[in-house]
């Protein structure tokens, strides 16, 4: 499933292509995402013109004077661009909407069809209190987000870490991946008791997140199955993974071999030595 870092490199490949640029038309072949795309979303935008495309967590805004494009990618969705100054090949049976600029088209393609674009109209109020925004927790690179701020916020937590930094309503985009590599690099285990983390260890915590997202930003993402950047890219993050998916395989620091458990139906990776407490 893209988390926040694919995400963020989708946004960063499409911004030159859409902000400030007009929306010339939206061809929707396939209405039928996890919700249905909203009805109208082509007269909605078509004339139109972005003027910001922001990240929410994992949601993309597509901002405009009177709207917002929520877009979300689901488990298997990916907004591809093509230069219109390039053939933009034929439509895939998975390829369900195309936003059509004079330079570009940038095209949503969604396999599962796990992922939602929704309308939400200026007049209801800042797009921030769309149900599907409004309890996100804060940003992992707003300022706020320090150690100070995971230790207050995890006093009340009983749930293991990994599932609390899994729920989004603390701090949002630290996925499976993510959040497996972050307690591996501050040496919490991953069952540990949230509100049993001291405040020395959540700034650990706090910085690991941080320099997690940063680095696999930089390399693209993950590509774990279906991901692709929005210029057709894989991400290289998983080459450097230091404990997702390598079960049975010795420790980058101590040579212990990774452990593969599951916690709420999700595979969690660590080190039973690095990571004891």
């Amino acid at each position: 499933m893209p988390e926040l870092p694919e995400v963020e490199v989708t946004r960063r490949a499409l911004a030159p292509h859409v902000e400030h640029r007009t929306v010339e038309s939206v061809i929707v072949r396939d209405a039928r995402l996890r919700w249905p795309v909203s009805a109208g979303v082509s007269d909605l935008m078509a004339g139109r013109t972005v003027e910001r495309l922001r990240r929410r967590g994992k949601y993309l805004l597509w901002e405009f004077a009177h709207g917002t494009l929520i877009s979300h990618l689901g488990m298997s969705g990916a907004w591809r661009v093509w230069p219109r100054c390039r053939a933009v090949p034929l439509p895939g049976r998975h390829d369900h909407v195309d936003v059509m600029f004079k330079a570009a088209c940038v095209r949503l393609t969604d396999p599962r069809r796990f992922g939602a674009l929704l309308w939400h109209d200026a007049e209801s109020g800042e797009v921030a209190s769309h149900p599907l925004l409004a309890g996100l927790g804060i940003e992992p690179f707003d300022p706020r987000f320090t150690g100070d701020w995971l230790f207050r916020h995890t006093r009340a937590r009983a749930a293991p870490i990994k599932q609390v930094l899994l729920a989004g309503d603390m701090v949002v985009g630290v996925g499976n991946i993510y959040a497996s590599e972050s307690l591996f690099r501050a040496r919490i285990n991953p069952k540990r008791s949230a509100r049993r983390i001291g405040a020395v260890r959540c700034e650990a915590l706090a910085l690991a997140v941080r320099e997690v997202l940063t680095e696999a930003i930089a390399v693209g993402g993950s590509t774990l199955r279906d991901f692709v950047g929005a210029d057709g890219a894989d991400g290289y993050f998983m080459l450097d993974a230091r404990v997702y998916d390598r079960a049975g395989e010795p420790c980058r620091v101590c040579a212990t071999p990774i452990v593969r458990m599951v916690q709420g139906q999700r595979a969690t990776y660590y080190c039973t030595s690095c990571q004891k407490r």
